[in-house]
């Protein structure tokens, strides 16, 4: 039979409201009890009701993460890095995927509510107003990773998402390149794929080059979408390089240019974004622009702990830095 919270109270010999104490952490506890009902607990192997405890305290040590795409590999290493410190805090994980539906994510913030879930780490697929609306509405503390929201004050943890696509581009602008087509997530988006389109205009714009439609596929993040982009590209007009919002679009141009027998680098450059650990492997390895991922995992969780106990965040909004990483699929 599983051990009671009478049985600790009776081992430790103390009451029932000094272990009630100090499993809820209250520092009235001298510590030589507090040692004491510890060493009962851990000898009786007692395991607090969570439900009846989350009742009383109004917190269930649970936080909710929502991700767009678990198949994609760059969020497992942020659910990685948020997970981890997540358990130095005594924090549990629901992890929601939504499929990139946004049906979903309203879906799974209202249910993270209903499960009484203390915060969400929340990676949107596209902050529209309607998310947004919900957001308000709930009042759950939250924490954004990679997105930012411009109209609503939500803490965030995020890359410089413009400034990355604009040195990525500039990169390929300084080799030569003048005819660089892009694909990835349109303007309209209201996503961290959709601000790298404006640092890949904002750089063409800097160094007079065309911004040519024809050279422009919008489309979303999978390696499929980088396969049929490039070919609907190639059907219009001629590039010389390809900047694509994320690593998995870039395998995928890859593997269309490969197809029909074009090669890369020495006929065409081609350029990822976030540094997923296929990039390194993938055959050529890929050029593109690194994202820390597991520390934007990380830092996210820690700033939704903070905001979960009411403790004062030193930025609101971290920026973390952004890299270049050279390997084979430009031109060297």
């Amino acid at each position: 039979m599983a051990a009671s919270i009478k049985d600790v109270a009776r081992e430790a010999g103390v009451s029932i409201a000094t272990v009630s104490r100090v499993l809820n952490d209250v520092d009235v506890v001298n510590e030589e009890t507090k040692k004491r009902v510890l060493a009962a607990i851990k000898e009786l192997g007692y395991r607090p009701n969570i439900v009846a405890r989350s009742l009383k305290t109004q917190k269930t040590r649970t936080v909710g993460i929502i991700i767009p795409d678990i198949s994609n590999q760059f969020y497992p290493e942020i659910v990685r890095g948020a997970e981890d410190v997540a358990n130095i805090y005594d924090y549990n994980i629901m992890l929601c995927n939504t499929d990139l539906n946004m049906e979903k994510e309203m879906e799974y913030l209202k249910v993270l509510r209903e499960k009484m879930a203390d915060g969400v780490l929340y990676m949107s697929n596209s902050l529209e107003p309607n998310i947004l609306e919900l957001i308000r509405q709930l009042q759950l503390p939250m924490v954004l990773v990679e997105s930012t929201s411009e109209k609503e004050n939500i803490p965030s943890v995020a890359i410089d998402n413009e400034k990355a696509a604009y040195d990525g581009v500039a990169y390929l602008i300084k080799k030569g390149d003048k005819n660089i087509a892009y694909i990835g997530a349109g303007e309209d988006t209201l996503n961290a794929s959709a601000t790298r389109y404006k640092g890949y205009k904002r750089a063409l714009e800097e160094n007079n080059l065309e911004i040519n439609k024809d050279r422009i596929y919008f489309s979303n993040s999978k390696a499929r979408d980088g396969y049929e982009g490039i070919n609907e590209i190639l059907n219009k007009t001629k590039i010389d390089s390809i900047f694509c919002t994320n690593d998995e679009i870039a395998i995928g141009a890859i593997n269309a240019l490969r197809e029909k027998g074009i090669k890369v680098p020495e006929d065409i450059d081609v350029m990822g974004f976030n540094n997923i650990y296929l990039s390194s492997i993938f055959y050529p390895k890929l050029t593109t622009v690194s994202q820390p991922i597991y520390d934007m995992g990380s830092v996210g969780m820690r700033m939704l702990i903070k905001l979960i106990n009411k403790q004062e965040l030193k930025e609101t909004n971290y920026i973390l830095p952004h890299e270049l990483i050279e390997r084979d699929s430009c031109k060297k």
